[in-house]
C-alpha cells in the first residue's frame, strides 16, 4: 500500500541495517526478489531524495528497500535525522534490524577470511562490540529484529518472505519461540516467559524422551499448580500489550517462552500460547528453537 500525495504515490520504505556477518546482503537479496527495488550502502542523508524519486515514478517503483551499515562514521547522525523527517511526512516505514550472536558473527568473519569493517588493527571481536555500541539505539528502534545466529541462508530467507511477501499485511504479527535457558536467551525476543516454577517432565521416566508436543507431556504440564492459571493470565497480558503494540504501530512481536532444555515445559506452553493468540486475531507462527537439541 502507497500513500497518495498530490497526484504521486510515496513508496513503502524497509531499511535494512544490523550487525555485519548477521545476513543483511540475503536479507536484501530476498526482498529484491519479491519485487522491492533494493539499494545497497545509500549514505543514509540521501533517502529521502530515493523515496521522492520513487513517488515521482508514477507506481513504477511502489517499493524500496535501503541497505545501511555504519562504514559511515556520520551513521547515526544522518540516519536517525532522515527517519525522522520521513515518519513526518507519512512515509510508511520499518526498520529490520539482524542481529546475532558474538560467536557466530566471529565464526563466519574468519571463515571467510575477512576482517570486521570496523576492528581497524585490533581484532574481530574488538570490531564487533564497538558496532554493537553504534547500533544500540537503532536495533532499540527497529520494527522487526531476526537473531540469525542459528539461521542458515535458506531459514533467513524464509523469514523474509513470511514477513514480505504478502500483499495483504496484518496489523501486527508474533513470532511464539520456545526455547532451553541452558542454549540462552534469543536476542531477538521481545518478552520473554520463564516456565521453570514449574515441575520439570524430564524427572518422569516415562515423560523424559517425549517433548512437549505430546499430549501426555503437555497433560503433566498443565496439571501442575500454578500453569493453568499463568496460562489464562499471561492470554490477558498479552491482550493488554498486544493493543499496545497496534496502537503505537508495531508489527512485529516475538514472544520467547523458556525452561531449562526447551523441550518440554516451554514447548508445551508456547504451544498454548500461539493458540490463544490466533484466536484474538494475531497472525502468528510458532517455533521451537531447542527441541531435539539436547
Amino acid at each position: 500500500m502507497t500513500v497518495s500525495n498530490g497526484g504521486e504515490s510515496t513508496p513503502e520504505l524497509v531499511i535494512i541495517s544490523g550487525m555485519s556477518g548477521a545476513g543483511r546482503s540475503t536479507a536484501a537479496k530476498c526482498l529484491e526478489d519479491l519485487g522491492w527495488f533494493v539499494v545497497d550502502n545509500l549514505p543514509p542523508a540521501l533517502i529521502p531524495t530515493m523515496v521522492d524519486l520513487g513517488a515521482r515514478s508514477q507506481g513504477a517503483v511502489p517499493r524500496i528497500g535501503v541497505v545501511v551499515d555504519v562504514r559511515g562514521r556520520t551513521f547515526f547522525d544522518d540516519l536517525l535525522t532522515s527517519l525522522e523527517e520521513l515518519e513526518k511526512r507519512g512515509v510508511r516505514l520499518r526498520v529490520v534490524f539482524l542481529d546475532s550472536s558474538d560467536d557466530a558473527l566471529v565464526r563466519r568473519f574468519e571463515n571467510v577470511r575477512r576482517p570486521h569493517p570496523l576492528q581497524g588493527d585490533g581484532r574481530i571481536v574488538d570490531g564487533i562490540a564497538q558496532e554493537r555500541e553504534l547500533l544500540r539505539e537503532l536495533r532499540g528502534e527497529a520494527d522487526l529484529v531476526v537473531d540469525t545466529s542459528n539461521l542458515n541462508v535458506h531459514q533467513l530467507r524464509a523469514k523474509m518472505d513470511a514477513q514480505f511477501a504478502g500483499q495483504d499485511e496484518p496489523e501486527l504479527r508474533a513470532t511464539v519461540m520456545s526455547f532451553g535457558f541452558k542454549y540462552g536467551l534469543p536476542v531477538d525476543a521481545d518478552l520473554v516467559v520463564d516456565c521453570r516454577f514449574l515441575p520439570n517432565p524430564h524427572w518422569v521416566p516415562e515423560l523424559r524422551a517425549r517433548t512437549g508436543t505430546d499430549p501426555d507431556v503437555a497433560e503433566y504440564v498443565f496439571q501442575q499448580p500454578g500453569a493453568q492459571p499463568f496460562l489464562d493470565g499471561y492470554t490477558e497480558l498479552l491482550r493488554i500489550i498486544t493493543e499496545g503494540y497496534r496502537r503505537e504501530g508495531k508489527r512485529y512481536m516475538t514472544l520467547a517462552v523458556g525452561c531449562t532444555g526447551g523441550k518440554h515445559r516451554s514447548v508445551a506452553m508456547s504451544e498454548q500460547l500461539t493458540k490463544r493468540l490466533i484466536a484474538d486475531g494475531v497472525e502468528t507462527v510458532l517455533v521451537h528453537r531447542d527441541m531435539g537439541r539436547e
